[in-house]
């Protein structure tokens, strides 16, 4: 595998954040009738913008209070800014991408305030620069390609020798979409498997 820039995801890949994200989705829901437990919810929602969760929910319990989204990317972002860890080997892989004078970008379908929070609080912020993006920063969330591709336009390397670093459907998707090389933190995605993170500059 060749590639000239790293693009990554962010929750399960560089933050290991989705746990807490998944537990507080499941009791905002069950508080409003559709009983979930975290598992519940992450089988649900992996990868997915709040935007794409709406039409999810409501057809299941019909419409959401106004601005809950809001809300509820507020609770998260609060909880995460208190207890957000890194995954292991995040910031290994992260030195050694910036040793080896690749470029890198954080291509996330968090929003941009949390996922601003979490480079600050995990002490990535520094191996990215402006190249951190948000599902607010391009038209269309993942698993549309457009993350990608803007990440890999920041970096000024074609997207065909970008490598995504992912752990959801979604976002290998949009991997894929994008032209990029991708490999997968978990099993079963239809690309490469990486047993850890640190292993891609190897």
């Amino acid at each position: 595998m060749s590639f000239k820039a790293v693009l990554f995801d962010c929750d399960g890949v560089l933050a290991d954040s989705e746990g807490l994200a998944n537990t507080i989705v499941a009791q905002e829901l069950t508080a409003l009738g559709w009983a979930l437990d975290a598992h519940d919810a992450q089988l649900e929602f992996l990868g997915l913008a709040l935007p794409d969760m709406r039409p999810r929910i409501e057809a299941r319990i019909g419409p959401l209070p106004l601005g809950w989204e809001a809300a509820l990317s507020r609770r998260i972002e609060h909880e995460l800014a208190n207890g957000v860890l890194a995954i292991a080997g995040a910031e290994s892989a992260l030195l050694a991408v910036a040793a080896a004078g690749l470029p890198m970008a954080v291509c996330s379908n968090s929003g941009r305030s949390e996922l601003a929070m979490k480079m600050r609080v995990l002490g990535f912020a520094r191996f990215f620069g402006d190249r951190v993006f948000s599902y607010q920063d391009v038209p269309r969330p993942k698993p549309a390609p457009d993350l990608y591709l803007k990440g890999a336009a920041a970096c000024a390397v074609p997207a065909a020798h970008c490598l995504v670093v992912e752990d959801s459907a979604a976002g290998v998707a949009a991997g894929l979409a994008a032209g990029c090389q991708v490999v997968s933190l978990v099993e079963g995605l239809g690309v490469p498997h990486l047993v850890k993170l640190s292993d891609i500059m190897k």
